[in-house]
């Protein structure tokens, strides 16, 4: 986003307040880009610049504006990711001693968007993953999503979202500014390098190392046939046959500031 449309988009919520609701919905959903918005609040931070302007708005806007903005599943994708990796710094910067209970961190509502408060896990597993219980491997769908993750998840899953969203663990991936004109080519970057990093094979043993991410939700990849291809798609084993995985342990020492460019 241009600075003279950020400043222009912090005018229109100044005076909110001497506008009617309606009035306030039009300006809103005509003027602001919430994925450029998303965008300029990951730079803000990665600059290490002030950002409560971006927060407020989007703790102002309607669940109705944000829902006709994100309308195809690649603005979703880069806006949510952009939205969890910008407060997962936010919030932990603040107060780092909150990942010592990182169960509570993940599930608390701490995220004001569109007038509701919002956890990190429903991010994740409702909205980025199309309303998974994220306990069941992917494999298990939550019964009763609430209206904010309805109105405004995907609608397919990309397993590449664990490899774009960082959780400000030291064996998470790195944060990244999603735009959505070329998330598809940012989340094949970001998969890549994440995955080579993380990867290790022994062709003596027929044995592939990799991270955790792939058995925590396997469904989402396709099971064990599925993580194979996907090593084999990024040239990180030579064969999907007769090889075994064996999953590393994730190291979760906080890690913040942690930004690639893709």
């Amino acid at each position: 986003m241009t600075r003279i449309r950020l400043i222009f988009s912090i005018f229109i919520i100044t005076m909110m307040s001497c506008k009617s609701t309606q009035d306030q919905d039009e300006a809103i959903v005509k003027d602001i880009d919430y994925n450029e918005l998303s965008e300029d609040l990951l730079e803000q931070i990665k600059q290490n610049k002030n950002t409560e302007n971006i927060e407020d708005i989007l703790a102002k806007t309607s669940l109705k504006n944000l829902e006709s903005s994100l309308d195809t599943d690649a603005k979703k994708l880069a806006f949510w990711t952009n939205i969890y990796n910008a407060y997962i710094q936010l919030i932990l910067k603040k107060n780092p001693d909150l990942y010592k209970d990182r169960g509570s961190f993940f599930k608390k509502e701490q995220i004001t968007i569109a007038g509701e408060k919002v956890s990190f896990a429903e991010i994740e597993h409702g909205i980025l993953r199309k309303s998974q219980w994220e306990y069941g491997l992917g494999y298990i769908r939550k019964w009763f999503p609430g209206k904010l993750e309805r109105r405004l998840r995907v609608n397919k899953r990309d397993y590449r979202i664990h490899f774009a969203l960082n959780c400000g663990a030291k064996d998470c991936p790195p944060v990244a500014i999603y735009e959505w004109e070329r998330v598809n080519e940012q989340f094949d970057k970001g998969t890549k390098a994440y995955l080579s990093s993380t990867t290790d094979y022994n062709d003596l043993k027929k044995e592939a190392s990799v991270t955790s991410l792939f058995s925590w939700f396997r469904g989402d990849f396709g099971g064990e046939s599925g993580i194979k291809k996907i090593l084999k798609q990024n040239d990180l084993i030579p064969t999907t046959k007769n090889i075994d995985l064996v999953y590393k342990n994730y190291d979760w020492t906080l890690d913040l500031d942690n930004f690639i460019d893709l």
